[in-house]
């Protein structure tokens, strides 16, 4: 199993507990989204509810009148006043059309309400999620995070389209149903409720031990799609090394583990339902008799009406108490789904204290720099301070000095680096794996802070400027491309998305993808998808390159973007390259080094150290680390 799987999700930890927030502050931090746009909605939803409960029960407390005034005079052979039977039962007829024209109201609106509240949620999700580092998602498995759009979300659905609203009107029903029979006699009123407190006792029995089985249930079952997800992307190299086998055996802990979590979590849930149902039944039979012996015996004044009554009473009242069970476990389960997104939510944003910001300029014949509105291909720095405004023409002149980085506080990667790259030239890095090369770039692009040393651009501390203008200036062409589902040209035009198509097509030309391109057959309108499998890597690869171009920016960033561009290719790509680094700074990482023999420095790093630096030709006479590289007398790992 992958280390990120382990250690991220803690699946193989059984340390996976109960929610770390209250269930009470869960339920509010839901619902808060309720009260910011549906507020009268709500109010809908609650009057509708209590009409319904309370048509309800009158309508039940007339079955007393039924039996006194009609029925029980015919058993003792008397002949009852029908007069007004008519109207009693017309009576109790609206009643229980009235309670159902609300109960479809009340659950009409909350589906609307729902949907709504899950919406805001979702945006609020994908809108944070864009916002938090690079740090989150290395160290969180991409299967689990999409399981909170997924089966998290579902069971917010599930909660407060049905079960928060089934419980409360279950809840106003019970309140309603023991308000009637108060007014019909107190101390069977008092029984019955004696026996509700037996159904509440056997409900916190088994929803407490329910609860924390379904909370390790969502991050069980979140670990198995991020395993899963992570296997479906593998799955070439799984087969290539015969890695069948282990991966079943892996799934299987996995599926294994959310088994028996989800056994013990429904165990306790499903017999939870049948206990209250004979709870009821059992409830139901009991008060015939203790009514009966009420009144055989004069405890009470209880007629056999009333006696029918609180029967009927037993049986409603028993059925939402019911209905609050059932939904006890659904609300369960949503909070867990809810603990993990509000996690989600929770994560700390990357942190942008930055205020500089990239502007594009024009340079008047004086000299003067002047900020313009429209892409001029030159840009500057703008500083705002105390309202006055000052320019720093953008040069690409980026300086390491001293700077120490580890991405945790207990490995360090990078040790004391000091360098500088002047406008326009190209700087390229080479070294065994995992000798910082990949770090470094990230340090420019601020995907990570560094703890010691500064990184300035044109003289400015990249922590002054935000992050989003200071990866504006920076162009990158990774090692692994990634297209997106949408056209070539799309695809091209992500670099900047206000390019027109011919500048799309421009810069395919630049990277030598045009050829290819138009081979296709919709040409720049050919349609990708699944990332682009439909394409060879070497084209994936030049799609990738020509994003670059179409951004044009000041500097660039290459981290081994010719390396899956087979010798022929690469050279025809590389004069495509040359001409888009013209005039650029350009950060270069490469294995292949007669990709880089004409970079003005060449930086050649081992284990988070620079251990030499100056171009080929030096650092061949200096016969070190570089020539035997460059001779084969010693290989790159």
């Amino acid at each position: 199993m992958s280390l990120k799987l382990k250690e991220g999700l803690l699946v193989k930890n059984k340390s996976i507990s109960t929610p770390t927030e209250s269930p009470l502050k869960i339920l509010k931090r839901i619902f808060s989204y309720a009260t910011k746009e549906y507020k009268l909605r709500l109010i809908i939803v609650v009057i509708s509810i209590l009409i319904s409960a309370g048509m309800n029960a009158l309508g039940i407390s007339f079955t007393k009148v039924l039996i006194d005034d009609y029925i029980a005079p015919l058993i003792l052979q008397k002949t009852p006043d029908f007069s007004n039977l008519a109207s009693v039962i017309g009576l109790m007829a609206t009643l229980y059309l009235i309670g159902a024209i609300f109960t479809y109201i009340y659950n009409r609106t909350m589906v609307t309400v729902a949907q709504g509240i899950l919406k805001d949620i979702r945006d609020e999700m994908f809108s944070h999620m864009t916002k938090l580092p690079i740090r989150y998602f290395d160290r969180n498995a991409t299967g689990d995070i999409m399981s909170h759009y997924t089966n998290d979300i579902d069971t917010l659905r599930q909660m407060i389209s049905q079960s928060v609203p089934q419980m409360f009107s279950s809840f106003i029903t019970v309140v309603s149903i023991v308000f009637a029979m108060f007014m019909i006699n107190i101390p069977m009123t008092l029984f019955v409720l004696l026996m509700v407190g037996v159904m509440v006792f056997v409900i916190r029995f088994l929803g407490s031990r329910s609860g924390r089985y379904f909370f390790i249930q969502q991050s069980a079952l979140g670990a198995l799609n991020g395993y899963v997800e992570e296997m479906i992307e593998g799955q070439k190299v799984v087969k290539v090394f015969n890695y069948e086998d282990e991966t079943i055996a892996d799934f299987s802990e996995l599926n294994q583990h959310l088994r028996e979590n989800a056994t013990k979590a429904n165990t306790y849930a499903n017999i939870l339902m049948p206990i209250m149902g004979n709870i009821g039944n059992f409830t139901y039979l009991l008060t015939a008799v203790v009514g009966t012996v009420f009144s055989i015996t004069g405890v009470t004044a209880l007629t056999i009406g009333g006696i029918a009554s609180f029967v009927q009473f037993t049986k409603s009242i028993t059925m939402p108490i019911s209905q609050i069970s059932q939904q006890f476990n659904t609300i369960v389960l949503s909070l867990a789904g809810a603990q993990r997104i509000f996690k989600l939510l929770d994560e700390k944003p990357e942190e942008n204290s930055g205020t500089i910001e990239l502007v594009n300029i024009k340079e008047n014949a004086d000299g003067k720099i002047e900020e313009v509105s429209q892409r001029t291909g030159q840009w500057a720095w703008k500083k705002t301070s105390t309202g006055d405004i000052s320019y720093t023409k953008l040069t690409g002149d980026v300086r390491f000095k001293d700077v120490t980085f580890g991405y945790n506080e207990n490995k360090t990667i990078l040790y004391n680096i000091s360098l500088f790259a002047k406008p326009g030239q190209k700087i390229a890095f080479v070294g065994a794996t995992g000798a910082g090369k990949t770090t470094i770039t990230n340090l420019i692009n601020r995907f990570y802070d560094i703890q010691e040393g500064t990184i300035t651009y044109d003289g400015i501390d990249i922590k002054d400027i935000k992050k989003d203008d200071l990866r504006k200036s920076l162009g990158v062409v990774l090692q692994d491309t990634h297209l997106f589902s949408g056209t070539i040209k799309d695809n091209i035009r992500y670099g900047r998305l206000e390019a027109t198509d011919e500048e799309v097509k421009a810069a395919a030309k630049l990277a030598n993808a045009d050829f290819f391109i138009r081979q296709l057959p919709q040409g720049y309108d050919t349609q990708l998808t699944g990332d682009g499998g439909s394409l060879s890597q070497g084209q994936r690869q030049l799609l990738a390159i020509a994003r670059a171009a179409v951004a044009n920016p000041p500097v660039l960033i290459l981290d081994e973007a010719t390396s899956s561009i087979d010798t022929r290719t690469e050279a025809i790509v590389q004069r495509g390259m040359d001409a888009l680094m013209k005039g650029r700074t350009v950060f270069v990482i490469a294995h292949r080094l007669s990709t880089i023999q004409n970079s003005d420095a060449i930086m050649v790093m081992d284990q988070g150290r620079v251990i030499e630096r100056g171009d080929h030709d030096d650092l061949i006479t200096q016969k070190g680390e570089y020539y035997q590289l460059y001779t084969g007398a010693f290989e790159m790992s």
